[in-house]
């Protein structure tokens, strides 16, 4: 097998997981939306505006694409390969995560900001590390899908657009936190940083 056909093979092998990872994303996020709910006591509508703002940066990852199953810079093969092995490995984490933060976050979880009955403050599990792990899942979703399928030119704006939408999403949450939780939220937020471990 030739090196061009090799790369090409494993580009295509990495783009299949990506795309079944955005389907168990899908399928989890539709049934959980679609299931009962509890009784609303308060919502932010603004945090439509965040998930508008991370949809088109999810968008630019999608959107210009480079020619199909093709490395995502010029270089050495080895590059792509080790490009193509960090896109797989980014897609299937942070899948992972998502998927557990969604699991622990239970009966609070919700696309738009909002309190439920009885509103839990969650702080175990994948909240120990982030305040918002679904959000770190998604950025993780985001350069996986641009490292897999995407050119590299709509890297930096649709990271910017998901940045965006992500400080707003999180500026709504912890309103509604810190309004509900108060000291308690306040002692959490200054001991765990809201989306990327380690940056606070």
């Amino acid at each position: 097998m030739r090196i061009d056909s090799a790369s090409e093979f494993v580009q295509a092998a990495v783009a299949a997981v990506v795309f079944f990872c955005w389907l168990a994303l899908a399928a989890v996020f539709l049934f959980k939306a679609r299931g009962r709910r509890p009784e609303t006591e308060r919502r932010v509508p603004a945090s439509i505006a965040g998930i508008v703002l991370q949809g088109f940066g999810f968008a630019c990852s999608w959107g210009p694409q480079r020619r199909t199953f093709g490395p995502f810079t010029p270089g050495p093969p080895a590059l792509g390969l080790i490009l193509a092995g960090l896109a797989a490995s980014l897609a299937v984490g942070s899948t992972w995560l998502t998927l557990l933060a969604v699991r622990v976050l239970g009966r609070e979880w919700s696309f738009q900001a909002r309190l439920v009955e009885g509103h839990r403050l969650v702080t175990e599990g994948p909240y120990g590390l982030v305040r918002h792990p679904i959000y770190t899942g998604m950025l993780g979703m985001l350069l996986a899908t641009n490292l897999a399928v995407g050119h590299w030119i709509a890297l930096a704006p649709g990271l910017v657009l998901f940045a965006a939408g992500t400080f707003i999403r999180v500026r709504s949450e912890e309103k509604l936190l810190r309004a509900a939780f108060g000291q308690r939220f306040e002692e959490y937020a200054r001991r765990v940083p809201a989306v990327i471990p380690g940056l606070r």
